[in-house]
């Protein structure tokens, strides 16, 4: 799959089959649509082709944002669409300017002229434009002025895949991971910074890396206990995650800590991946130091049995 951040730099595609989304989670709900998408430049010889929007549409064109909770950052939702076989992304910046054009020119200047598409592939409630006025009326009307074939994404799926967007991001926040990785058709995951703590971990015999959030709009788990994989320079490792405010050591404040297991390295500045297997069980505050180590050799024993 070829990467394109501006139309400039596309190329002149062949037979061009296109659709257009955000893609949040590249969920299996999405991945059916990106099916029928190759399928249907297959039958054309032609190229398949995914237009996505960064930053998310709604922290430019909302009055009343109050923040956007993604289930992927654009590094991993590229990464993921990657694994789907299309053969073109291309990432267009979603400002000001791009979303008040009108829904005439969204039409003529942007997707006819820098895509050409032979086919483009679209949702009956697709909007875009100034005020959101272009609809796929408008892309039907304009379809033999621009000499583009224009085919619908079933009403049943596009419901299927916002259902399972919503459940996926309810399921995240409390905590519900193995529903949310059978709707994704694949292990949460999410990356972070190593910072410097409170070394509170290391004191009990279970050292853990607190992880810095990559991305302030990345959707976040519910607090609790997960087993999970830590991918550490290219290597995985078994282990454990906290996330809460570590009631036991009268914590102030959400942190996330990892625990991998048979691990000793120095760690502070690198990115860690976290894939999460399972979530263990809520969080507790325990009688002392002592209790909360004997839980601690609990959720490993059981962390262990999953991973």
């Amino acid at each position: 799959m070829k990467v394109y951040y501006s139309t400039e730099q596309l190329p002149v595609f062949k037979n061009a089959v296109i659709t257009i989304g955000t893609f949040d989670g590249v969920h299996l709900g999405h991945r059916q649509i990106i099916e029928s998408l190759k399928a249907a430049a297959a039958m054309v010889d032609g190229e398949s082709v995914i237009i996505t929007f960064h930053p998310h549409p709604r922290k430019v064109v909302s009055s009343v944002f109050t923040g956007v909770r993604l289930i992927n950052t654009l590094t991993e939702r590229i990464e993921l669409l990657g694994n789907t076989g299309i053969d073109h992304l291309v990432v267009i910046p979603f400002t000001d300017f791009f979303a008040n054009q009108s829904a005439e020119a969204y039409i003529s200047d942007f997707l006819v002229q820098k895509f050409k598409p032979h086919t483009i592939i679209i949702g009956y409630d697709h909007r875009f434009g100034k005020d959101r006025s272009g609809d796929y009326r408008l892309l039907e009307e304009k379809a033999p002025i621009y000499n583009y074939k224009l085919k619908e994404i079933p009403e049943h799926l596009l419901d299927a895949v916002k259902v399972n967007s919503t459940n996926i991001r309810s399921a995240i926040i409390h905590s519900n991971i193995d529903e949310a990785n059978k709707l994704l058709g694949y292990q949460f995951f999410f990356e972070g910074e190593v910072i410097h703590g409170d070394k509170v971990g290391r004191e009990l015999g279970y050292p853990t890396a607190n992880l810095k959030s990559a991305d302030e709009d990345k959707i976040v788990l519910g607090d609790g206990i997960y087993a999970v994989y830590a991918t550490v320079e290219g290597k995985n490792y078994k282990g454990m995650m906290s996330i809460g405010f570590r009631p036991t050591v009268n914590g102030k404040a959400r942190v996330t800590e990892v625990n991998i297991f048979d691990f000793d390295q120095q760690v502070y500045g690198k990115k860690i991946r976290v894939i999460v297997k399972r979530y263990l069980r809520s969080e507790v505050k325990f009688d002392g130091l002592e209790a909360l180590k004997i839980q601690l050799h609990k959720d490993k024993e059981e962390s262990l049995k999953y991973l």
